[in-house]
């Protein structure tokens, strides 16, 4: 995959056009991430379905490098609140972990996502989120 054709995808992927999303996807592909796996494009698809009902999510890709079955990338993840998404509601889709998200709410992460390709397409992908404000160490005693 060329950094051309992932920048393709994320057009797609922030269009919401999960059709041509998920064509990328092989069919038992895995979505891991805040601790979470997500199995198959169906459930996949279904937690999209819902958090962005409740968000608008725009990823901007920063650096990115490839293989034959790998990629890696860095990105910016913003998210911002179009209704609001309480602990609860986060609780009854069975991912009490998932921050809530007020309507009007904005939310920034740098992201790195490490895909695993099969036949050129996504059969794994795990992301990893990088802390707001980590804080800097220059040197130690």
């Amino acid at each position: 995959m060329t950094r051309e054709d992932y920048e393709n995808y994320l057009r797609l992927f922030n269009a919401k056009d999960y059709d041509a999303v998920f064509n990328h996807f092989t069919d038992d592909c895995e979505v891991v991430f805040a601790g979470y796996c997500f199995q198959g494009k169906d459930t996949i698809r279904k937690f999209y379905d819902f958090f962005h009902a409740h968000t608008k999510e725009t990823i901007t890709l920063q650096r990115f490098v490839a293989g034959d079955d790998t990629v890696a990338l860095e990105a910016i993840v913003r998210l911002e609140g179009l209704k609001t998404i309480t602990p609860e509601m986060m609780a009854a889709m069975g991912m009490p972990r998932l921050a809530a998200m007020p309507e009007g709410g904005l939310f920034e992460m740098q992201q790195f996502i490490h895909y695993h390709l099969e036949n050129g397409k996504f059969k794994r992908a795990m992301c990893a989120i990088f802390e707001p404000g980590t804080e800097v160490i220059s040197s130690l005693p």
